[in-house]
C-alpha cells in the first residue's frame, strides 16, 4: 500500500468551507482508505491507499463536495515525494530568525516556463523563491501577511495549496511513524 498525503486547500479559512477533521476522517475511511490520520484544522490528511492518486483526487473532491456542499482542491503526494520535498529545501530551515519562515506551495502540476520566470524575476531583499517540479519553497525574511511574492503565487496559473515547515515536518513525522 501507499502512503498519500492529501493536502485541502482552502478550508477552515475565515468561517469558510468549514469541515471538523474528525467528519473528514470518518468520510475518507469509509471511502475505504486505511489508515486515516489528520492534522490541525487546515485539511492536512495522511493515509494508505492502493488506489493511484489520479483516482483518489477525483474520488475524495467528489465524496468532500457530496458531504459538505462544496468543491475543495485536493494535492495528494506519496510518501517518498513527501521526503523529497524535505530533503530539497534549499533554506535554512534549522537556524530561521525570528520573524523568518519557510514555505512551501504544493501544485497539481508543474507551472509553466513563462510563470516560473515570472516569479525567478520577482526581486526582493525580504524574499526568496526556489521551484523544483510541482513545489515552490518560499524563504520570507518577514511574515507572509507582508509577503509580495506570495502574492505573485496567485499568478502562477496551477492550483495549489500552502504549508509553512513546520507544518511539512510534522507531516513527514507523521508518516514515518506509519511507516
Amino acid at each position: 500500500m501507499t502512503i498519500y498525503i492529501a493536502l485541502l486547500r482552502g478550508i477552515n479559512v475565515g468561517g469558510h468551507k468549514l469541515i471538523r477533521m474528525q467528519e473528514l476522517k470518518s468520510l475518507l475511511t469509509n471511502m475505504g482508505l486505511d489508515k486515516v490520520k489528520t492534522y490541525i484544522q487546515s485539511g492536512n490528511v495522511i493515509f494508505q491507499s492502493e488506489r493511484n492518486a489520479e483516482q483518489l483526487e477525483e474520488q475524495m473532491e467528489q465524496e468532500i463536495r457530496g458531504a459538505f456542499g462544496f468543491s475543495v482542491i485536493i494535492i495528494l503526494r506519496t510518501a517518498s515525494e513527501l521526503e523529497q520535498i524535505i530533503s530539497s529545501c534549499p533554506y535554512p530551515v534549522n537556524s530561521l530568525s525570528e520573524g523568518e519562515s519557510v514555505h512551501i506551495s504544493l501544485l497539481a502540476k508543474e507551472p509553466s516556463k513563462e510563470c516560473i520566470n515570472h516569479l525567478l524575476n520577482y526581486k526582493s531583499e525580504m524574499e526568496q523563491c526556489y521551484i523544483k517540479g510541482k513545489e515552490i519553497y518560499l524563504y520570507l525574511r518577514q511574515s507572509i501577511r507582508h509577503s509580495k511574492l506570495s502574492v505573485q503565487l496567485q499568478k502562477v496559473g496551477v492550483p495549489g495549496t500552502s504549508r509553512n515547515w513546520k507544518t511539512i515536518k510534522k507531516l513527514g513525522a507523521m508518516v514515518n511513524e506509519m511507516q
